[in-house]
């Protein structure tokens, strides 16, 4: 059975909030990036169900509860220690069970090591990497678009290393989550341009995902990974510029469409603003979420919009039979019509909201597809990116369909853009001169040319001299009759994989003597990793390789591009960094300042504490001293004696016999060398 890592991270989550201070009742406290991790897959009420009085933000002004205990789930950030000090300080609580998102960093460590408000109050300290967002039930980001200009942007090379080891670590969080020690294969081009620094990107990412997975294991051998009879998990690390066509072809799928052609907001959740009750005197504008909830958009978001708008006829027309008492049932036969129908169910209002919205989107983008003349698009895309017409041949005066469409009054500005930045990369760069005339035909302002010109950043050839010819390029569709599933990850899966464009690191074990997997053995999981943003139909992909294959296929991502957001994200690598206001080069955040003034006055019982009966005797429990000490951190700590959790909730521990051995400090194997790397130098 597949399994889905929203209710992987959901159970993560509450298993951690159940595991500190068992049968206690307790405050439950987040800061605002851990309460998105937290909010994203855990309801409020299921979290109140494990004993938790209140959640409260730890800016927020609060009130002190010395007789409560006291659960932290936060983000290891320097101003968010600073207000964990300034709880301990005022002993705002009984006992404190400290649960970090990802691995502190070493100053920040120390500083909590060598408090003694420390020492006294924190009973139980931990890691439970958490530290990403699960987008749907096989889809993973870390809502990160600033990571494509820190990976990609020439100025911002200083801060692609520390954003390597941030990635490393979400990526580790994903695997731990899965219980997967995986095989990890990376992406190498082959000849990459002078100009494509990025060409070692997949390989460093690789790399300090090897090391962090590694060190966890080591510091976990008795719980990670657990036993199981699945097969060895695969990670795959790839880059945007393996599949420069993806981010700029129309896919006509129905979620791709929407999110190509229509204003859905992509925040912190996924709305579409539409009218509801359309003719009516309660008509009004609703922002309507779309997700994971909305069984109308999981079944039908992969789907061809032909087919979508043939599946949610029929759906509708059902509905109607089986509610023959609604007048006008046999005249459900377009969308108009059952748009008039379900403005006349208002006992039936979130089935009528739901099936409202999706015909409004699905009408919205087949207005747009008629008017602009996608179809004409489209296939001039499809043969850009394939290397072959739509007969399989090799393809004739390319130039002139181009110049044609991009005169035609009725194609937008960014479809024009779309179509040159394919024809480049087709081409394999453009003489400047053609490329001039080219804008000119398209009435497109010099600013865009940079957007063409970008691509070089991510080995895409730009300039091509006068003279020279474009190399042939292998099409992607060797044959009329596909054999295998239409989709972009379909090579990942096989066990002989091209080790010319994807490498293993070097622990990865070796796989030629596993037995031949049968069917009733459970589902191998392979995690697919790109930097740089992925497109909806590589999302699609996954879910279609995870059905022909018998895998679960996850694809994690820093964010996920659209058209217009991937040609912006070009545009600005030509951009000074400072006008991109990437977080990593703002102001750090600072603790509240009142947090630091006098003790409040203890309030009388938190409010949501009625449930209370009889608060069972305080658990005895030595205070935490210290996180494991990562490498390149020189102070020793000591560790509470605990049993690993066999669970994929890190307790951070194991135990004393290991301080023992190691005179309390916790090191690395000496026989094993790091190697350190930094994002441009030569390996």
């Amino acid at each position: 059975m597949s399994a889905s890592i929203f209710d992987i991270q959901r159970e993560l989550i509450l298993d951690t909030i159940r595991k500190n201070a068992p049968g206690e009742w307790k405050v439950l406290i987040l800061d605002q990036t851990s309460r998105k991790l937290v909010e994203n897959v855990v309801n409020e009420d299921d979290i109140i169900k494990e004993n938790v009085l209140k959640i409260e933000d730890i800016e927020a002004r609060r009130q002190s509860d010395p007789e409560s205990d006291v659960i932290y789930i936060l983000t290891p950030e320097q101003h968010i220690v600073d207000c964990l000090m300034a709880d301990l300080e005022k002993r705002r609580y009984r006992r404190t069970f400290l649960v970090w998102t990802s691995i502190l960093p070493p100053e920040q460590r120390q500083r909590i090591d060598r408090s003694s408000s420390g020492r006294d109050q924190i009973a139980k300290l931990g890691i439970t990497h958490l530290d990403f967002y699960p987008r749907e039930s096989h889809l993973v980001t870390f809502r990160d678009p600033w990571s494509f200009p820190i990976l990609y942007h020439p100025r911002c090379s200083n801060l692609v290393q520390k954003h390597i080891s941030d990635l490393a670590q979400k990526i580790v969080g994903i695997c731990i989550a899965l219980g997967e020690y995986p095989t990890i294969r990376y992406y190498k081009p082959k000849d990459p341009l002078p100009s494509h620094e990025a060409h070692v990107l997949s390989d460093f990412i690789a790399q300090a995902v090897q090391d962090e997975i590694d060190m966890y294991r080591k510091y976990h051998q008795d719980s990670f990974p657990p036993a199981t009879t699945r097969p060895k998990g695969a990670l795959y690390i790839l880059d945007r510029s393996m599949d420069l066509f993806s981010p700029f072809l129309h896919e006509f799928t129905y979620q791709a469409m929407a999110h190509d052609l229509l204003p859905i907001r992509d925040g912190d959740k996924v709305t579409f603003r539409t009218l509801i009750n359309e003719g009516r005197p309660d008509a009004e504008e609703k922002e309507m979420e779309i997700g994971e909830k909305d069984q109308l958009w999981v079944e039908n978001r992969h789907r061809h919009m032909r087919d979508t708008l043939e599946k949610l006829m029929s759906d509708f027309k059902k509905f109607l039979k089986e509610n023959p008492h609604f007048a006008n049932s046999g005249n459900a036969s377009s969308l108009n019509a059952i748009k008039d129908m379900l403005a006349g169910l208002p006992q039936f209002q979130e089935m009528k909201d739901a099936y409202t919205l999706h015909i409004n989107m699905a009408e919205g983008c087949m207005e747009i597809f008629q008017k602009h003349k996608l179809p004409e698009i489209a296939l001039l895309e499809q043969t850009l990116a394939t290397g072959l017409d739509e007969d399989y041949r090799k393809p004739k005066g390319l130039a002139d369909q181009l110049v044609r469409i991009v005169d035609e009054a009725d194609v937008t500005p960014a479809d024009r853009l779309r179509l040159l930045a394919l024809f480049s990369i087709y081409q394999d760069g453009l003489i400047p001169a053609d490329r001039n005339r080219l804008f000119a035909h398209a009435a497109l302002p010099p600013s865009d040319e940079s957007i063409l010109l970008n691509l070089s950043l991510l080995g895409a050839r730009s300039d091509r001299p006068l003279g020279t010819k474009r190399p042939p390029r292998p099409p992607t569709r060797p044959s009329r009759s596909p054999r295998r599933p239409p989709n972009e990850f379909h090579a990942l899966t096989q066990e002989n994989a091209s080790s010319a464009s994807l490498r293993t690191t070097e622990r990865a074990k070796p796989t030629w003597a596993r037995s031949r997997l049968n069917s009733v053995e459970p589902r191998q999981r392979v995690v697919v990793f790109i930097a740089g943003g992925a497109t909806f139909s590589e999302a699609r992909a996954c879910y279609e390789v995870s059905r022909a294959t018998g895998r679960d296929v996850y694809l994690a991502t820093s964010h996920m591009l659209t058209p217009a957001l991937f040609l912006r994200q070009l545009g600005d690598l030509s951009r000074d960094r400072a006008q991109l206001r990437i977080p990593a080069l703002m102001p750090r955040p600072k603790a509240p300042a009142h947090l630091f003034e006098e003790r409040p006055a203890v309030g009388s019982t938190p409010s949501g504490g009625s449930g209370r009966s009889g608060r069972p005797v305080g658990m005895a429990g030595g205070p935490g001293q210290g996180l494991p000490i990562r490498p390149g951190a020189s102070r020793s700590v000591t560790e509470e004696s605990q049993a690993p959790s066999s669970s994929a909730t890190s307790q951070n521990g194991g135990g004393n016999e290991r301080n023992e051995r190691n005179g309390g400090k916790l090191t690395k194997d000496p026989d094993r060398k790091k190697k350190k790397l930094h994002f441009l130098s030569k390996k």
